[in-house]
Parts: structure tokens; sequence; C-alpha cells
């Protein structure tokens, strides 16, 4: 029996009534004890931890709750492949930062310190008619090689990958 099995409601019998708030069920019109056009009866059902009468819906997944055969985010199962996580090479984020400073920090995943050191190159490099420009431009290449540098061991560090 596949999933769309399961959900599908046989011809022969009535589609199940909705569920309402706190397990309350409720049936359309003219379904039930024979109330009038728009009553409607309700049955208090035994609330269950997903909130739906439990007679209804057995051997679907319950939000909240593992079931058998579901993977849950987050978490690694046992069948399931893992992905390998690949070093950082420090060497090399220190030599893409040397020729575009910035780029080794984006590479190792602080984009927005990548960002903000190759924008400030580039307001240091705009500066260069004044000379504070090539003070700027000098002080932010550096830090750009270091943060490169820095950022690819605490990487890998943070992965558990010993070099």
């Amino acid at each position: 029996m596949n999933w769309g099995e399961r959900m599908s409601v046989p011809p022969d019998q009535p589609p199940a009534p909705s569920p309402g708030p706190w397990g309350q069920v409720q049936q359309p019109q003219g379904q039930g004890s024979g109330q009038g056009p728009g009553q409607y009866q309700q049955a208090y059902a035994q609330p269950q931890p997903g909130g739906y009468p439990a007679a209804q819906y057995q051997g679907y997944p319950q939000a909240g709750y593992p079931q058998a055969g579901y993977p849950q985010a987050g978490y690694p199962q046992a069948g399931y492949p893992q992905a390998a996580v690949a070093p950082k090479n420090p060497a090399i984020s220190l030599l893409l930062s040397f020729f575009i400073p910035g780029l080794g920090s984006m590479v190792n995943g602080r984009v927005n310190v990548g960002v903000i050191i190759l924008v400030s190159y580039i307001v240091g490099l705009a500066l260069t008619l004044f000379i504070i420009g090539i003070f700027i431009a000098f002080g932010v290449w550096i830090w750009g090689m270091i943060d490169a540098y820095q950022s690819a061991v605490a990487w890998n560090r943070a992965h558990g990958i010993v070099s």
C-alpha cells in the first residue's frame, strides 16, 4: 500500500468529518442525529497530541512526534548518505585575498566581512588622490589577508578538521 492509497477515501464511505479545534468533530448538515439544515452536531473526541481524533488519523505522522520511517531534519539517519565536509585551505584563502582583498573571507563563508573589506579597499583606492587613501588601501589589503587565513583555520576547527 503506498502513500496515495492511504489518503484516498473508498467510494462507498462518506467523507470523514472535518476536525475542529480541541478535538471537536463537526459534521455537515443532514448527517448525524437528524438535525435540520444549517445546524451542526459536535461530537467531542479525546484530544490527541496532534489535535485530531485518533480513530480517523491512525497511521499518519503527527506534528512534533517522530514516526518510524520519517527522517528527522537536522539529525543524521542510518542508511542516508551524509555529505562530506571538505577542509578549507588557509594558504589558498590568503592567496585569493592577496589578489582581490576580501575574496578569501567570502570563500570561507564570511561574505559580509569580505564585502566590507572589498568596499573599503575600493574606497581607499579612490582616495589615493589624497595621501590618506594609500594608508587605507594598504591597511585593508593586509586586514583582508589576515582575516582570510584566520577564518579558514576557524572554519576547519569548527568542523573538526585538524591540519
